[in-house]
């Protein structure tokens, strides 16, 4: 993945503080792309992949540049896409691996998760022309 300067769009956003002297993640929402990103420094650092299906958000990719491995980026990432789910009043359907792992960690969003099921998969790999 390059760095590259964030898409601009429907964005939202919150800010969270890290422990590096400058450098203040940043995670929006980039409706277009069907995505959340997470900047620093004004740079894409990564990303978390979504669809929405009715009045679920369907997650099925998470990545971080290795540029900016170690950094706790990906869980920041992810708790911030999740809480602006809660915030949207829609439900998580977590088909990435790490959004799954994240939730069995944080079960504060316990209540507005649904399961992943065979009909999701389909519906997802369709979306995606897999």
């Amino acid at each position: 993945m390059s760095e590259q300067k964030p898409e601009q769009g429907t964005v939202q956003g919150t800010v969270q503080e890290t422990g590096q002297e400058g450098r203040t993640p940043v995670v929006r929402r980039v409706d277009p792309r069907h995505r959340y990103e997470i900047l620093v420094d004004d740079r894409r650092a990564g990303l978390t992949a979504y669809r929405d299906r009715d009045d679920r958000r369907v997650f099925f990719h998470t990545e971080i540049d290795d540029a900016y491995a170690g950094q706790g980026l990906a869980s920041t990432l992810v708790e911030q896409a999740l809480t602006d789910v809660r915030a949207s009043g829609m439900r998580i359907v977590p088909v990435c691996p790490y959004v799954a792992k994240f939730l069995k960690k944080h079960g504060e969003f316990a209540d507005i998760t649904d399961p992943v099921t065979p009909e999701i998969v389909q519906w997802l790999d369709a979306q995606l022309g897999r």
